[in-house]
């Protein structure tokens, strides 16, 4: 599965080269300063809103422990409105059914709505291997397949291009000639699309709630495009994922009083969508047969353990906007589409330890991002949760397993403490610091001890015991 887009650098590569952008950093920063205090003011608007946040980790709580039956529920009055349900337990299965529907209709051409899953299963690189012209609509996916790039944000994610840049990236590659101003490029970019909505065959979207008790997906946006996507195309494919279903339009209620303020600190977006199924007889709008992709890819394996937690997540990123570790090595460090808190404990459950063992270390553990969490995620447990699977499965590295188990027996003998820490621990971090009282960049040729040294200060042990 490509939730792993950078295979190629390790974590601390992809680190070093975001530290390296200033750009991204200010982006980041303006950002999550913007939407942080945007989020804060409605919250402290909606006096209940610790009651809605315990509402919604109950629902959610009750869907993930009940999901095979709102899965049947979902699918059943889904068909019953018209929809063609396929079932995609893997992501390759999920491609399979895309392939299916596009050989079947001989569709040359789709339009697409923003949709983390069918990033997560690749169905762009599927298209674009037979032959379909694929065409993100949403304006930031726009600028990000324009430039070959991979999104830095799962809400906003050409959050690291600015205005200057876009118009650069439009000049060059789609023969813009206007000014930097952004009414201007949306201008151009809309004529643009409006083309494509128009000719594509199929429009394929994302959900961010599929309601089990009508058969209905929603879509919340600040775009139109999702509207164009669902209505003007003859085919439409929905990629659902098993942990967006809610049971009722109740409870759908209570989602929606949380995500817009969670993610962008707005009541409402410009639009909120519910579809159900394709157009009827004696209806002008709407596609002629709709299809819905239910998508598990590792969903159920991660229920009866810790991670089912993760089956709350409303793909807000909220925690994304909280963070001081995505504040500073932006959303490309993670080298995931699922960056930040959520993606690191997301992404390493799915994609194992072998693949993306180095990402639980990207978090201080400060725990912001519990504190902002709509669905009360402990993410920074979850975090905690997979260093103790990595160390319990000899997933570290071997250093770090000696340099721990020395240091295990050094403590668990009081001569051998006493002599590493206040004879040879004293004299030398003494002598490494060269007479001074802490010891700081001197250690930085010292593997693991560099890690330290590198960014803070650390006293130096003393010689005499308290």
């Amino acid at each position: 599965m490509p939730i792993i887009y950078n295979n190629v650098q390790n974590l601390q590569e992809r680190v070093e080269a975001a530290l390296a952008d200033d750009f991204k950093h200010n982006a980041i920063e303006t950002a999550q300063n913007t939407f942080h205090a945007k989020r804060s003011l409605l919250v402290e608007q909606l006096p209940m809103w610790e009651d809605y946040r315990d509402a919604c980790k109950a629902i959610r709580d009750h869907v993930t422990e009940n999901l095979d039956y709102y899965v049947r529920e979902f699918a059943t009055n889904a068909e019953a409105a018209g929809y063609q349900m396929h079932y995609a337990p893997t992501d390759i299965d999920a491609l399979h059914a895309v392939l299916d529907i596009v050989e079947a209709t001989g569709a040359l051409s789709c339009v697409k709505s923003k949709s983390m899953m069918t990033e997560e299963i690749g169905v762009n690189d599927l298209l674009e291997e037979i032959g379909v012209k694929c065409i993100e609509t949403d304006c930031a996916e726009a600028i990000i397949q324009t430039a070959g790039d991979k999104p830095s944000h799962i809400v906003v994610p050409a959050l690291h291009f600015d205005r200057k840049a876009i118009a650069k990236l439009f000049r060059e590659k789609r023969g813009y000639t206007g000014t930097e101003v952004p009414e201007e490029i949306t201008h151009f970019l809309r004529q643009i699309l409006r083309e494509e909505f128009l000719s594509a065959d199929i429009g394929m979207r994302g959900c961010n709630f599929a309601v089990a008790e009508t058969g209905s997906l929603t879509i919340v946006s600040n775009e139109g495009n999702g509207r164009m996507v669902d209505s003007i195309p003859e085919i439409q494919i929905a990629v659902v994922g098993i942990d967006r279903i809610v049971p009722d339009l109740a409870t759908l209620d209570v989602m929606m009083s949380l995500l817009p303020r969670s993610a962008v600190g707005a009541k409402i977006t410009s639009y909120f969508t519910i579809d159900k199924g394709p157009r009827r007889e004696g209806e002008s709008d709407g596609p002629r047969e709709a299809h819905i992709i239910l998508v598990d890819n590792g969903r159920h394996e991660l229920l009866g353990t810790p991670f089912a937690e993760m089956a709350r997540c409303m793909r807000c990123g909220a925690c994304l906007n909280t963070c001081p570790v995505y504040r500073h090595i932006t959303g490309h460090g993670y080298g995931s589409i699922y960056p930040g808190p959520m993606g690191i404990v997301l992404t390493t459950a799915l994609e194992g330890y072998e693949a993306a063992g180095q990402l639980p270390y990207a978090c201080t553990l400060c725990g912001a991002c519990d504190d902002v969490c709509p669905s009360k995620i402990p993410l920074h447990d979850l975090v905690h949760e997979h260093r103790k699977n990595i160390v319990a499965g000899g997933y570290n590295s071997p250093a770090e397993r000696a340099v721990y188990k020395g240091a295990a027996q050094m403590m668990g003998h009081m001569p051998l403490y006493r002599i590493g820490t206040s004879k040879v621990g004293a004299f030398g971090m003494k002598a490494l610091s060269g007479g001074k009282d802490t010891l700081s960049t001197q250690a930085n040729w010292i593997p693991i001890v560099n890690g330290w040294t590198g960014s803070r200060d650390v006293d130096n042990l003393k010689t005499t015991q308290f």
